[in-house]
């Protein structure tokens, strides 16, 4: 009956705001909306990834509410809250920054602008909040310190190297296929144009300095890489993980890409207040530190003050003075479906047997 009574005041409350997007401008409306609701169900945020653990806690302990999440691709979510519609199991989700003017474009999203919308960076958010990135990624280096004597800090430095070079699987792993990006834009390429970069990976492979295997901990723990081209976030999270003193994570001098992770509030979710203040508390300092936990960056990182441990964790920020996000992202869409066959047919023909 108590329950039943806080809810029908809440709801009373949102009401008598403006009809649209009410609780952005009242956060103790929302808050009461949302324990009303008492569940958050995620797709896509499981506790191992970004810390999402330490925020589902944060936001239980703090506001008594319960989550479950299912872990999925970002394909695979839209496709869920596009299929399931009124009978929506999932309330909000985290996508890759691709998948936002998607997410509009399905009409599966519904906006919702926290406090801090306005230090989220223009590029990185829908103007009417369908959709913002909650941390970023960006292409780096893990070197393994141990076979690698020579450091490089730039892509110019890995044509120079005697080592091999592991990108992983271009034509199924958005990792690799930024990877490619990240390259073209430092040697002079752009999201329409990527021969830059499939001309440098060719001539790696040219000189079987080239790897393909999938460079994830398993891998990197056996010894069986050199240099990786992955996400910061996750060459960070494997250093710690290995040995912090037997890698280097840098960002290539001479240009990278930034994507991220932007979360999704479901449009027919059941539990819409409570997905709302998921989003509020996830872009908070204390939501935005807890991600840093996890090794991703903050999109709000430049109006944080982290803790020192946190601070460990991640680069410098003057590592990523040349590194930028995607411009064009309709090319970029076009070109990356294109790359499984220009990467076999520009860069694999070389591989030495």
């Amino acid at each position: 009956m108590k329950a039943l009574l806080v809810s029908v005041i809440a709801s009373a409350v949102l009401l008598a705001l403006p009809a649209a997007q009410a609780a952005d401008n009242d956060m103790a409306a929302l808050e009461k909306a949302a324990r009303a609701e008492g569940q958050v169900n995620s797709v896509g945020m499981p506790d191992s990834w970004a810390n999402w653990k330490g925020t589902w806690n944060d936001i239980s302990n703090t506001y008594g509410i319960k989550h479950s999440d299912t872990d999925m691709s970002s394909a695979q979510e839209l496709a869920k809250f596009n299929a399931e519609k009124e009978n929506a199991s999932a309330d909000i989700g985290d996508v890759g920054a691709a998948f936002g003017p998607i997410a509009v474009k399905m009409g599966v999203a519904q906006p919702f602008k926290p406090t801090h919308w306005d230090q989220v960076p223009a590029w990185a958010k829908d103007p009417a909040g369908n959709w913002m990135l909650a941390y970023t990624g960006t292409i780096a280096f893990l070197i393994d310190k141990q076979q690698v004597k020579d450091v490089p800090h730039s892509w110019a430095d890995l044509k120079k190297g005697k080592y091999v070079v592991t990108i992983g699987d271009v034509g199924v792993a958005a990792q690799a296929a930024n990877g490619v990006l990240a390259a073209s834009y430092a040697l002079g390429g752009d999201e329409k144009n990527l021969k830059p970069a499939l001309d440098f990976f060719a001539d790696l492979a040219k000189q079987g300095r080239l790897g393909v295997t999938d460079p994830v901990i398993a891998n990197i723990e056996k010894g069986e890489i050199q240099v990786a081209v992955v996400w910061d976030f996750n060459g960070l999270n494997y250093r710690d993980q290995i040995d912090k003193n037997r890698y280097d994570v840098v960002i290539p001098s001479d240009g990278s890409v930034i994507s991220g992770y932007s979360t999704i509030i479901n449009k027919y979710a059941k539990h819409p207040n409570a997905a709302k203040l998921a989003r509020e508390y996830i872009f908070s300092d204390a939501g935005q530190i807890n991600l840093a936990r996890g090794y991703a960056r903050p999109i709000r990182a430049e109006h944080l003050t982290l803790p020192a441990d946190v601070q460990a964790k991640l680069l410098p920020q003057d590592e990523y003075k040349n590194a930028r996000p995607i411009k064009d992202q309709a090319a970029w869409d076009k070109t990356s479906k294109a790359l499984p066959r220009l990467w076999q047919e520009n860069v694999i023909i070389n591989m030495k047997q």
